[in-house]
């Protein structure tokens, strides 16, 4: 195998398909027994450093190898590095064969063939895929003339959307549709129609169900095992879920830090992972039934709520009600989880819970206070004693302001104490979240998620609040990190004691956190009970639906549960 050093495909020079032992010197093609894609001591360079260092691995035909590690690991920038698309001033050396061809080095005219014809592409974030302005027929007839024959016709070309419709689960009369038209789990089906157009070898998916509801990605999941074992498609799969590896994955490779640590088949890494890193990794992924929670909420339930809505009923101009006939109850020193799919009124309930939205009917009452009657200065005052953690921390946090302003923020807007008082509490809290309080004169981008998701928690504290909204904040970390997140707010509510209303769409994480558990369905509140008897034993089909949706972070039980009889990726090997 040629391991001749290359720079990136920006700068170098066209590569010409040389022999050498991955290649037949009569042909040029592979060997019939070579993997799809071997990546070999690939090494990827930023201005800032090296991004990765040295890695080899394979993807054979009919073959899913899952890429897992931590954000900056270098899994991605491996992904965007097979496909010739890394950064401008990024550099990368080593090699990366399709089928015996040497992709480092090819020139862009030759790499853009390559790319959707050779190499499927499906990223994390469907919207950004689609181009919002065109119906998303159009868009797969242009990945078909991009990379189709100049003989097929525009009633060829349409049959063929027709037929990529079909096999990913669309009607093909929403061919004409635009992507807002569609939901999320819509939206992902249709960028696999166009990653499948030109009949790609191999499919690079990139954290392919992230930002999908449990039971949209069980869907999405079995249609990509359907996909790949019925065209024989290599897949790298690029993933934080473990549950999604142990359902999808033949092989995992495990990255940290631009490293290749371990490739293992993915039964064996489950049961006997060989790093320490590695069992740091499975360690932390939440699981059912793992966390003993004690009984506490019908103590609870003599105190006054800190949060009540009774009767609930919200809607939108235009649109089926958001909330119908809600009722439910947080208790001082309680956790609810709510969960449901996307539109169920879960953000809709957590925006009524701070006083930010008003009923259509029924009572909403924030410390045995209606909130019917409650305006400007008295409303402020509720406000004061609730605090709020969203899914994103980026996104909340002023880029602008260093981390100590921003957890003083809300000191300053209710005028409590002197600045200095405020900069003293805003060091003692980034201790609490197990920082250093020299973090404080950082800026948000010097931090990582996880960080910057703990300074949100301490800024969400700093009022010292009886009510705390958590909207997802977790689901955007990496699992170790989520467990760290975690781990650290199960703590500090035990110590300040603080009732939470905690919106997720993960039932592990909420069967982790949760002293009770809400289920919402299409605005109705469908479940309501303590955490381990819903999630171990629910009385609604619906919740049922839900639960069995969570991948189990286990191969052989994950699949066991889906029903296989016999898979041989789950044979015992020596």
């Amino acid at each position: 195998m040629n391991t001749r050093p290359t720079t990136s495909p920006a700068t170098s020079p066209a590569t010409s398909p040389a022999t050498s032992p991955a290649t037949s010197p009569a042909t040029g093609e592979a060997p019939s027994d070579a993997p799809l894609l071997r990546v070999s001591g690939l090494c990827v360079d930023f201005p800032t450093g090296a991004a990765v260092h040295g890695i080899d691995f394979e993807v054979d035909r009919d073959e899913v190898l899952a890429l897992v590690g931590e954000s900056g690991s270098g899994k991605s920038v491996t992904a965007l590095s097979i496909i010739g698309l890394l950064p401008p001033g990024a550099t990368a050396a080593g090699s990366i064969r399709l089928d015996g061809t040497e992709l480092l080095g090819r020139p862009e005219a030759e790499l853009r063939q390559v790319r959707g014809a050779r190499i499927g592409l499906v990223f994390q974030e469907p919207s950004t895929a689609l181009n919002p302005v065109e119906r998303i027929g159009w868009q797969i007839e242009e990945v078909l003339r991009a990379h189709g024959s100049s003989k097929e016709g525009r009633a060829h070309r349409r049959a063929r959307v027709t037929e990529l419709l079909d096999t990913v689960g669309i009607p093909a009369d929403r061919a004409r549709d635009y992507p807002h038209q569609f939901s999320g789990g819509q939206k992902q089906r249709i960028v696999l129609a166009l990653a499948l157009a030109a009949d790609p070898d191999l499919l690079i998916a990139d954290e392919p169900t992230t930002a999908l509801d449990v039971t949209v990605q069980a869907e999405i999941l079995a249609l990509l095992r359907t996909l790949q074992r019925r065209r024989s498609l290599g897949v790298l799969l690029i993933t934080h879920n473990m549950g999604v590896v142990a359902d999808l994955a033949d092989r995992v490779a495990v990255m940290r830090d631009g490293e290749l640590l371990e490739t293992q088949p993915v039964r064996r890494l489950f049961e006997s992972p060989q790093t320490d890193y590695a069992r740091e990794l499975l360690a932390a992924v939440p699981r059912f039934g793992a966390h003993d929670q004690t009984a506490v909420t019908a103590l609870r339930t003599h105190a006054e709520p800190a949060f009540e809505v009774t009767d609930l009923v919200v809607d939108y101009p235009g649109r089926p009600a958001a909330l119908d006939h809600v009722t439910l109850a947080v208790h001082p020193g309680e956790v609810v989880g709510l969960v449901g799919e996307s539109g169920s009124g879960k953000s809709t309930l957590g925006r009524v819970s701070v006083g930010r939205l008003r009923p259509r009917g029924g009572t909403v009452r924030l410390f045995g206070q209606d909130l019917a009657g409650v305006r400007g200065r008295q409303l402020r005052g509720l406000r004061r004693r609730i605090g709020v953690v969203h899914q994103d921390p980026a996104a909340s946090l002023d880029p602008r302001r260093t981390v100590a302003a921003s957890i003083t923020e809300p000191l300053d807007v209710h005028g409590v104490g002197t600045p200095a008082d405020r900069l003293t509490r805003a060091r003692s809290l980034l201790e609490q979240v197990s920082l250093p309080a020299s973090y404080g004169d950082r800026l948000p981008r010097e931090l990582s998620g996880g960080q910057r998701q703990r300074v949100a928690l301490a800024r969400a504290l700093a009022l010292e609040p009886e009510l705390l909204l958590a909207d997802e904040p977790t689901s955007a970390l990496d699992v170790s990190v989520q467990a760290s997140v975690l781990e650290l707010f199960t703590g500090l509510q035990a110590e300040h004691g603080f009732a939470c209303l905690f919106i997720s769409h993960d039932l592990a994480v909420v069967d982790q956190v949760a002293d009770r558990v809400a289920v919402l369905r299409g605005g109705e509140l469908v479940e309501l009970g303590p955490t381990r008897s819903v999630l171990t034993n629910p009385t609604t089909d619906y919740t049922r639906t839900l639960v069995d949706s969570v991948p189990l972070p286990d191969p052989v039980a994950q699949r066991s549960r889906r029903g296989m009889r016999r898979d041989p990726n789950l044979e015992a090997t020596a």
